[in-house]
């Protein structure tokens, strides 16, 4: 599976962004898709991961209440829907699939998106 995010762009300080995960090859349905996001010079940071199917989703603390995830696999598409970002959400976002049940940790993820950068200004 090709893992591609987009959506990525500049918004001012309590905007709202929404982020795509398009796959091709195997389809998206195969796969639990992870989200993170990565700081330069700093670790990629989990924020949530969502199920095969939809019906169970996992959130970091530093973003629950403000992101939400969806999938609709008929699409092959998954979105992340972020809203209230801080620039402290500056950073690039990376969508990944992982033919098991996810995690909260980078290695459990095979597959992973170019990423897409989002900047928050105030």
């Amino acid at each position: 599976v090709q893992l591609q995010a987009s959506g990525g762009g500049s918004v001012q300080d309590g905007g709202s962004l929404r982020l795509s995960c398009l796959s091709s090859g195997r389809g998206l349905s195969y796969y639990t898709v992870g989200w993170f996001r990565q700081v330069e010079g700093k670790e990629r940071e989990w924020l949530g991961y969502i199920s095969w199917n939809g019906d169970r989703t996992y959130y970091a603390d530093a973003v629950l209440g403000r992101f939400t995830m969806s999938r609709d696999n008929d699409k092959n598409t998954a979105w992340l829907q972020m809203v209230n970002l801080t620039p402290g959400d500056t950073a690039v976002y990376y969508c990944a699939g992982d033919p098991k049940s996810g995690g909260e940790r980078v290695e459990y993820y095979p597959f992973w998106g170019q990423g897409t950068l989002v900047t928050v200004s105030s």
